[in-house]
């Protein structure tokens, strides 16, 4: 691995130096984060297993950058732009927006603006505008009013857009909008289509939003974008276009120098439209996926809170299990299960409207607590819940016997899985949903391990974040 690439990781993480390369030589020898963890801590300096999982994410992401630069260098040396200093930049570049900045001239683009005025022949216009060269723009103008331009004022308008192109292909000036945007607020509103659905209601409260970027929290963020990727609101940044065009200027006026009379206001029609026209909305996207991808890590940081005091939380243990899956309508699905969760009887009962069978059901349940030896009872937190607690408060239980209330979140999912269908080919998915509930109280990790954690009902917006580094 490149030397620039292990003084950031290392910057990045707290790291030494020599801590980021060896780990990374471990990870080019086929070793693992668990291995490598336990195995290689002289290797390593002492890096826990968070750490070297950390510089495993970098590693594998500068190997992709380092793909994406000899790309960039290909298409730029074919296009003979490619000098010994931009090669240096883009070689020494740490920052994939930094990258993608520097590229940005030379990318494969739909057809523009600028590439039609470049078609009629106004790039040596532009390029005596752009090097400050013209006194005069008008008068330089005359010269290009031929075929297809018209007069004067075209062939200044056409040399403004490639002018304008430009500006917003500069890489100085992207990164200083950069810094401005992330220092504003951004702003939520609700579109018609927000107006005149009813499934919009859920976003009330972002119907007039602003918050500052770098201060609004992680879910706010997430339900802001899920919401206008709905089409129920438009999400921006509110920079000043006024002070942004200044410092668009300001920044051509320190490379190029200072144009004056006719020239300069030139240069400002052309930063103006290249900051509403190009990069205000460039820009505003750059920034929000910025910012985007720090909810997402922050999510993915609560989420793995969340699921590790799941995995951990206490069991009751080998007690054989009384597991019910509470419903109404079709019923309670019960499932009793031995101490080592192996499925000994199921059945269904309908204590509950519209059938109310509650002596049939107390008489039922009554039987299997006797004959199965019960010592433990988990009801499902779903759909009638309460009203089974209720009905079994009404049943006297065996001694030492206690009901439980358990997560249903994903059980569905698992009675349907691959993993369900082996272990109880024979039964149907309710009843694998059933025993499914009676084994996460008796060990929760055991059982829960078999389920995508996305569908255990404890992450913040899991659907909305990146789902590559989610899975990670």
């Amino acid at each position: 691995m490149k030397e620039i690439y292990i003084q950031h990781i290392a910057g990045l993480l707290g790291l030494k130096d020599w801590q980021v390369e060896n780990c990374a030589g471990l990870f080019e020898d086929g070793d693992t984060i668990p291995f490598i963890s336990r195995y290689r801590k002289e290797k390593t300096g002492g890096m826990d297993d968070v750490e070297v999982a950390e510089v495993r994410h970098w590693v594998d992401v500068f190997a992709e950058m380092e793909k994406r630069k000899e790309t960039i260098l290909k298409t730029v040396g074919e296009a003979g732009a490619l000098t010994d200093e931009l090669r240096l930049r883009i070689e020494n570049c740490v920052s994939s927006t930094e990258l993608e900045d520097l590229y940005l001239p030379w990318r494969p683009k739909r057809r523009t603006r600028a590439t039609i005025a470049k078609e009629l022949g106004l790039e040596p216009l532009a390029d005596l505008m752009w090097q400050v060269k013209t006194r005069n723009p008008q008068q330089d103008a005359a010269k290009f009013v031929k075929g297809k331009v018209d007069n004067t004022d075209a062939a200044l308008a056409g040399a403004r857009d490639i002018v304008a192109e430009r500006l917003s292909e500069t890489a100085v000036i992207r990164e200083n909008l950069r810094g401005i945007f992330r220092r504003r607020r951004v702003t939520a509103g609700v579109t018609k289509a927000g107006r005149e659905s009813a499934e919009a209601a859920k976003y009330r409260s972002y119907f007039d939003f602003k918050m500052p970027l770098d201060r609004i929290p992680s879910h706010n963020l997430l339900a802001i974008l899920r919401a206008q990727n709905e089409g129920f609101l438009s999400v921006g940044i509110d920079a000043d276009a006024e002070k942004c065009g200044a410092k668009i200027y300001y920044d051509f006026c320190q490379e190029h120098g200072y144009p004056a009379g006719p020239l300069a206001d030139q240069i400002k029609e052309a930063t103006s439209d290249a900051f509403k026209r190009l990069l205000e909305p460039s820009i505003s996207g750059e920034v929000l996926r910025e910012a985007k991808e720090k909810a997402d890590r922050e999510s993915i940081r609560v989420f793995g809170e969340n699921l590790r005091q799941l995995l951990l939380s206490a069991p009751v243990g080998q007690k054989r299990t009384m597991a019910i899956d509470p419903g109404f309508r079709n019923g309670c699905k019960i499932a009793c299960l031995d101490e080592q969760g192996n499925l000994l009887h199921h059945t269904i009962i309908f204590p509950h409207p519209p059938q109310n069978e509650k002596v049939k059901s107390i008489m039922a349940v009554q039987q299997m607590l006797t004959r199965y030896g019960i010592q433990a009872v988990a009801i499902g937190n779903g759909t009638a819940s309460r009203e089974t607690e209720d009905f079994m408060r009404r049943i006297q239980l065996p001694e030492g016997c206690k009901v439980w209330t358990v997560s249903e979140d994903g059980a569905s999912i698992y009675s349907a899985s691959e993993i369900a269908r082996r272990e109880f080919p024979d039964e149907d998915v309710t009843v694998r949903g059933a025993v499914s509930i009676g084994r996460r109280l008796m060990d929760p990790l055991a059982e829960l391990v078999k389920i995508d954690p996305k569908n255990l009902g404890i992450g913040q917006y899991q659907h909305d974040v990146d789902q590559a580094l989610l899975k990670e």
